[in-house]
């Protein structure tokens, strides 16, 4: 089993900076991203990953990925999320609809451990488009 280690230190007010082992930086509360928030983004990225990592052992020819996803939250304390959109959009020319589908899947039901986590409280749904690259991915 591995440990992650987080630090997390008061910036004043209600924001904290985290910094992990190896230096890298997260803003929470205050200017940075809400907690609830860095929820959703780091489904984004576990996913994101995921997705890019199984394309590429594929050979699937893309050129960018973005991942938006968005959160329904309880009305009531703790508010947790209980349903959950997340959107891929995909740059790249001659690509398969199964594979993408295919790692979507493979991330959300089997890799994604923070998939696995949201959803013992939420419901998750995923969609996608496959853009040309000569459309813009900003």
């Amino acid at each position: 089993m591995a440990r992650t280690n987080i630090k997390a230190t008061w910036q004043g007010e209600n924001a904290f900076l985290a910094e992990n082992e190896s230096g890298g930086r997260a803003q929470l509360g205050g200017e940075g991203i809400r907690p609830m928030q860095m929820v959703l983004a780091a489904l984004a990225g576990c996913s994101g990953v995921d997705v890019v990592n199984i394309l590429e052992k594929k050979r699937v020819n893309f050129n960018d990925l973005r991942v938006e996803v968005s959160g329904l939250r309880a009305e009531t304390h703790p508010k947790v999320y209980t349903d959950v959109h997340v959107r891929y959009f995909i740059w790249g020319e001659d690509i398969k609809r199964k594979d993408i589908e295919q790692a979507i899947q493979l991330s959300e039901d089997k890799y994604c451990s923070v998939s696995a986590m949201l959803k013992s409280t939420a419901r998750i749904h995923s969609e996608y488009q496959i853009l040309a690259p000569e459309q813009s991915a900003k």
